[in-house]
This record gives structure tokens, sequence and C-alpha cells, in this order.
């Protein structure tokens, strides 16, 4: 599992993967700071967050659309199915890495929350909480992109459903409310990220919330190491 971590992250940065993505996210992420908090001279990072949330969703298919896709258009797969490793270790050494770069991305809100803490009182407790939160959506997210990853060869469609399932989740509550039919509409909130990261960024560290985010992130790890498999036997 280690050699594969080093393999993916040494892959991020050996090529302009690595530095595009966070290029990309730190550009939006500065440009959301300026606006939501600089401009409004306020010390609350509330709807600096919720403008990020979107933007997570769309930055990831961007750090995972490769995992998978690439090793089979390069057929170098090949070398990893037949390898004595465990798959669910390929699996999780490829997560690891992208939950790292995707880590590298987040840190720069640290720097935001120590700018303001410069001029105002800030609130640490819900900075930190709403972090964790991103963290658990960002693992979700990159587990979920990864294994439409592992059903293709090509980046360019696997960058383009992750795109797509990324707008459904961020549109699940609005959906919930346009439905308004009860089961249905309670279903779709349980299971929607947004109502889940949304406690987080409160300053309250929900046990349920991070027990379905963690849920999330392991289905669909099972999932790609499932699909691998299969092409294993294959």
């Amino acid at each position: 599992m280690t050699a594969i971590l080093k393999r993916e992250l040494y892959s991020y940065f050996n090529t302009a993967v690595g530095y595009v993505v966070l290029a990309v996210f730190w550009f939006f992420s500065g440009l959301s700071f300026y606006t939501y908090c600089l401009l409004y001279n306020t010390s609350s990072m509330t709807m600096f967050f919720a403008s990020m949330f979107m933007m997570i969703l769309l930055i990831t298919p961007l750090i995972t659309m490769r995992s998978f896709s690439e090793e089979r258009r390069q057929k170098t797969e090949q070398a990893l199915l037949t390898s004595p490793v465990n798959l669910f270790e390929i699996v999780i050494g490829k997560f690891l890495a992208a939950l790292i770069l995707f880590l590298l991305c987040v840190l720069i809100f640290v720097l935001y929350a120590i700018i303001i803490a410069g001029f105002t009182a800030f609130d640490w407790a819900v900075f930190f909480s709403t972090i964790l939160g991103l963290l658990l959506l960002g693992s979700a997210v990159i587990a979920i992109d990864m294994f439409i990853s592992s059903l293709t060869e090509s980046q360019i469609i696997a960058a383009t459903v992750s795109i797509g399932i990324g707008i459904l989740i961020e549109r699940l509550s609005s959906i919930a409310n346009y439905i308004n039919t009860g089961w249905v509409t309670d279903f779709i909130n349980k299971i929607s990220f947004d109502k889940h990261f949304s406690n987080f960024s409160t300053g309250i560290i929900s046990l349920p919330s991070i027990v379905y985010f963690l849920s999330v992130t392991g289905l669909f790890l099972f999932l790609t190491a499932r699909a691998f498999e299969k092409r294993r036997f294959n």
C-alpha cells in the first residue's frame, strides 16, 4: 500500500495534474474568500464554506479521473492485477494519495482564517469543525469518483460523469424541496451531503454525519475494489 501511495503522489507532482489542481482550487477559493469575507468585512466564513461545497464537488474529478482509467488506457493495470499485493490495498493507496492532494488544497483555508483572526475575534471551534466536515465530504466524494474512474478507461468520461454526479449531489436538497412528498423527501434529506455537511459548518460535530460520510467512503472503496477484482478474473 505504501508503494502505491508513493507512486500515486509522485505521478501527481511529476506531471502537471497536482499543480493544476492546487492552482485552480487556490485561485477560486481566494476569489470566494475575497468576495464573501473581505469584501463584506465579516469574520464569518459561513458563506465562503457554502461556496466551497460546490467547488469541492467539481475539483475532485480532476484528482481522481486518472486513478484507474489511466491504468487501463496505458495497459499498466495488468501489472497491478497480477501483483501479489491485495487489491484493496491498491485501492486504499490510490485513495490516500488523492486525499492527501485534497488536504493540500484545503490547507489554504488555515491561511484565510489567520488573516481574519489578525483583525478581529475569530471562532476557531466552528472553523475546525467545518474543516473536519470538508475532509469527510472530500473523502466520500473521492471514493465515489474513484469508483467511476474504475469503470472506464477514458479520463474524459470519468471526469464528466463525476462532475454530473457532483452536481446531482449538490442539488439533492433542492430536489427534496421540489418533490415535497413525505417519506421521499425525508429519504433524500437523509442522504443529502449538504444536510450532513451543514452540521459541521455550524460548529456541530455530528456523530451520525461522521458515520454517514465514512460509510459512503467505505462503500465506494469496497465497490472499487470489487470492480478491480472482477477484471483480474476476466
